[in-house]
């Protein structure tokens, strides 16, 4: 039973001179330092119960951790430019994420050439060309249209297009990579994707330049993880898929395990966030200066509040009775 929440946590990173000695060398580490991230996790339990943690590493380790820890894992936006908005919503959102401190945003794309110059270019416009813009075309192209669509795009500098065409398509994400990575556009896909065969084989096709995981597509905590070893393997970014109704929560526990025990890298990598549902999670996640920050409770962060549950279970959820019936009408 948990007596309490975590109401306070501290990282020291703690250094011990060990290479002064020669203690701990080995063929592998020549001069090691000896060091720790010695973490103590404080509760508001009443009998003041806290923890004390070690991660044992040789130094470069414990930056890994403390970066983690006091920075969080960098994020991008997709709140700002759905197709759906208005170019009003769209300034007035771009505005207000800017604000908030966003340096990379996504848009989407792929209905309509002249409608997706026009969105592309007020978001540059507003966000300067030093900020990063990503496109994301849902599935929407064969591999011709694709490539063309976006070597008209190509002049917004879009860091990546995301699922330019059927996510089961391995070698024509394969062409579309060939004919874009010239224009300084890399290929982002996986979200759709269901097991780790079909990751093994985009990445042995250099289909794709920057992997999304799917915290829930893919059938498992083990099968992501699966997949995380062989990004690492072939030098891909893993950059997940995440919003809709708990992707963010879950798949924080993803990336930060990725960066601390895989990758030891925020090269080139970055999780998307939406800021839409998150209220209706008991443990929802946490977002400072763009970025992801470490879960400070217990578990997968999946446990929704009972009452949105209730009032949103179809049909028969609050919201729903009243929605039907004037939907039918």
């Amino acid at each position: 039973m948990v007596r309490g929440r975590i109401s306070r946590l501290s990282v020291r990173d703690v250094r011990f001179p060990t290479s002064l000695g020669g203690h701990g060398a080995d063929a592998m580490h020549t001069d090691p330092d000896y060091s720790a991230a010695y973490v103590v996790i404080e509760t508001d339990a009443e009998d003041g119960i806290k923890g004390c943690g070690i991660t044992f590493t040789l130094g470069k380790g414990t930056e890994v951790e403390k970066q983690m820890l006091a920075q969080g894992y960098p994020a991008y936006t997709t709140s700002c430019a759905w197709l759906g908005y208005s170019d009003d919503t769209l300034k007035q959102l771009c505005a207000q994420a800017l604000k908030d401190g966003w340096t990379r945003f996504k848009v989407k794309v792929g209905a309509d050439l002249q409608d997706d110059m026009r969105r592309c270019q007020i978001i540059r416009d507003m966000i300067g060309p030093e900020k990063t813009l990503m496109m994301d075309a849902n599935q929407r192209w064969d591999v011709p249209e694709a490539v063309e669509w976006m070597s008209k795009l190509a002049k917004f500098k879009p860091l990546w297009i995301e699922e330019p065409t059927s996510p089961d398509d391995i070698l024509g994400h394969a062409t579309i990579s060939k004919a874009l990575v010239p224009l300084g556009i890399g290929i982002a896909t996986g979200e759709q994707c269901h097991n780790r065969v079909i990751f093994k084989q985009l990445l042995q096709a250099k289909a794709l330049q920057f992997l999304q995981i799917d915290s829930c597509r893919l059938g498992s905590v083990n099968e992501n993880l699966s997949v995380l070893l062989m990004a690492k393997k072939f030098e891909i970014p893993v950059c997940p898929h995440a919003g809709g109704v708990g992707l963010c929560e879950l798949v924080q526990h993803l990336i930060i395990f990725d960066y601390i025990s895989v990758s030891a890298s925020l090269e080139n990598r970055v999780c998307e966030y939406v800021d839409h549902l998150h209220e209706h999670f008991k443990y929802p996640v946490m977002i400072q200066r763009a970025s992801y920050m470490p879960p400070k409770d217990p578990g997968y962060s999946t446990e929704m509040k009972e009452e949105s549950v209730k009032k949103h279970q179809y049909p028969d959820g609050e919201v729903w009775k009243k929605l039907l019936p004037a939907q039918e009408n």
